[in-house]
């Protein structure tokens, strides 16, 4: 397991090889074919999308209603798919001391399938949310990179001399970015102030010609 500590709190856990490679396609195979993808309709800065990927969401029952960009998915609970709570025990022994009880499922079915950039930042999962990727089938790219931050600057007052200076914010963006191959079987655990003080993608890649499937564990509070 490789840490990678992005400061101020903010921290990233990424093992390639979590899963083992017989394991793994067992449980791709399953996901694929038993899952009740969807493919719902979004909106995105008050316009609506078709989103690109498909998805499924698994919860305990009496959780707060997840939505994320005006869609509100259907909770199955973990007794629909067991193979999903073998998945968790093996997240669960892995970071000592974690707890999930609600899962997000993404499946792309090719490189035009995507996520933007993003941070799951909502506020049913709490100040710091550990968040735990598990992913399946086709090798992408996962992306990071820190959000701008506004930077208060002061000017001389205009057609007023002796008054007090203006002033305005503006957004600096950082060059603080971080890479990660997500391959078959491998597991990636966001924690801290990550959702906080940084966004992350799955950008579009052309020649990602294989279904990939990403399985993201999460704690409601």
């Amino acid at each position: 397991m490789t840490v990678v500590d992005l400061g101020n709190g903010s921290q990233v856990l990424h093992t390639p090889r979590f899963i083992s490679y017989q394991d793994s396609c067992q449980f791709f195979d399953y996901l694929n074919q038993n899952i009740p993808w969807t493919r719902p309709t979004i909106r995105v800065f008050a316009k609506s999308h078709v989103q690109p990927r498909d998805t499924c969401y698994v919860a305990i029952e009496g959780l707060t209603q997840l939505v994320y960009s005006g869609y509100q998915p259907h909770a199955y609970t973990w007794n629909d798919f067991s193979p999903l709570k073998d998945i968790l025990d093996l997240v669960l022994k892995a970071i000592p001391g974690s707890s999930f009880n609600s899962l997000l499922l993404n499946r792309y079915k090719g490189g035009n399938d995507y996520v933007g950039w993003h941070a799951d930042d909502e506020k049913l999962y709490g100040q710091t949310p550990q968040i735990a990727s598990v992913s399946f089938g086709g090798e992408r790219d996962f992306l990071l990179k820190k959000k701008p931050s506004k930077v208060v600057q002061y000017e001389p007052a205009r057609n007023n001399e002796g008054g007090p200076p203006n002033k305005r914010s503006k957004k600096v963006n950082h060059g603080d970015q971080h890479s990660f191959l997500l391959k078959h079987g491998s597991l990636l655990v966001m924690s801290g102030f990550t959702q906080r003080d940084w966004v992350h993608s799955v950008p579009k890649r052309v020649k990602a010609d294989s279904v990939r499937i990403n399985l993201t564990f999460r704690l409601i509070l």
